[in-house]
């Protein structure tokens, strides 16, 4: 399976989790929970890094969250330069496991704040890319 179109620019094109990218393209956000020992964990992991178990099963997350912090930059590496000024927020899903990601540019600045409720949301990209990104609730 591919992950090559996954994100703005990807470096990886090939993984165990390539699915995930075809769940984002049906409008899911997955994460991936160790079987043995029941740790969820967002982006999805092939192992569990706790029991180094190999059984890992998809999880549906429900996308909603609260924002735990964020920051607005206003440099960029290379191919973020046109995105410049972006915000990077970090939130918490109510299955408790933390997103990091692109505030929607659909946010205003005066409007983001500590605690705001947030979607995880999948976003295409161009040249059939994807990825997700934080918006209102």
């Amino acid at each position: 399976m591919s992950f090559e179109r996954f994100g703005k620019i990807g470096f990886i094109s090939e993984t165990k989790v390539a699915s995930f990218v075809k769940h984002l393209e049906d409008g899911k956000i997955m994460a991936t929970r160790c079987s043995r020992c029941g740790k969820l964990y967002f982006p999805p992991r092939a192992d569990c890094p706790d029991d180094l178990s190999t059984d890992m099963t998809w999880q549906q997350l429900s996308g909603r969250c609260k924002l735990l912090t964020y920051t607005t930059a206003h440099f960029a590496p290379t191919g973020f330069r046109d995105d410049v000024p972006y915000t990077i927020g970090l939130a918490e899903c109510e299955e408790g496991v933390k997103v990091y990601a692109l505030l929607s540019k659909d946010i205003d600045e005066k409007e983001m704040r500590i605690g705001m409720d947030l979607q995880v949301t999948p976003v295409r990209l161009p040249n059939s890319r994807i990825t997700y990104e934080l918006k209102k609730a």
